[in-house]
């Protein structure tokens, strides 16, 4: 230490500053929880727009896919479930754009690749069905505008609601 190469005089001034130096302050502590309590629930972090593009005459297939997001409490199970959209006379089967004049496109959307498996709003029928892993889960959604009479020209427009329900 550094006080004591002092001289012996000094003996009991280094002594008291010594000392004086190693008080400590007096302390306590107390422990506390934080908690948090995680419910089973789901959202859809987001619904992708299908753009079917530009085209001129509906003599051939259209295939496109987008993706629909949800992210889930880990172990919930749920339904992920597209509407039939608003399309006038529209079913999950043949759902249809409107444009201008009323003039509608046919189209459908599919949980598969291969477009052979119909995506629509009835759980354990036609819905996809999944169990949240705690982070987000992404889902094609397959597109598919089939060979149809062409209607007039213009821009042609659905809106389809995706609902997941746990």
């Amino acid at each position: 230490m550094k006080c004591i190469a002092f001289l012996v005089p000094m003996f009991v001034v280094v002594i008291g500053y010594c000392a004086a130096s190693r008080v400590m302050a007096a302390t306590d502590s107390a422990t506390f929880q934080v908690t948090i309590e995680i419910q089973a629930a789901c959202e859809i972090a987001a619904a992708n727009n299908l753009d079917f593009g530009t085209h001129g005459v509906l003599s051939a297939s259209i295939d496109v896919a987008t993706t629909v997001d949800v992210q889930c409490s880990n172990t919930t199970p749920y339904s992920l479930r597209l509407s039939q959209g608003t399309g006038v006379g529209a079913s999950v089967a043949a759902r249809r754009m409107t444009g201008p004049g009323g003039a509608t496109i046919t189209y459908s959307l599919y949980t598969n690749a291969g477009r052979t498996v119909v995506w629509g709003d009835t759980p354990a029928v036609d819905a996809v069905a999944g169990v949240g892993n705690g982070s987000v889960q992404s889902y094609q959604v397959y597109g598919r505008v089939p060979a149809q009479t062409t209607p007039v020209h213009g821009s042609f427009l659905d809106t389809v609601t995706a609902t997941i329900e746990f």
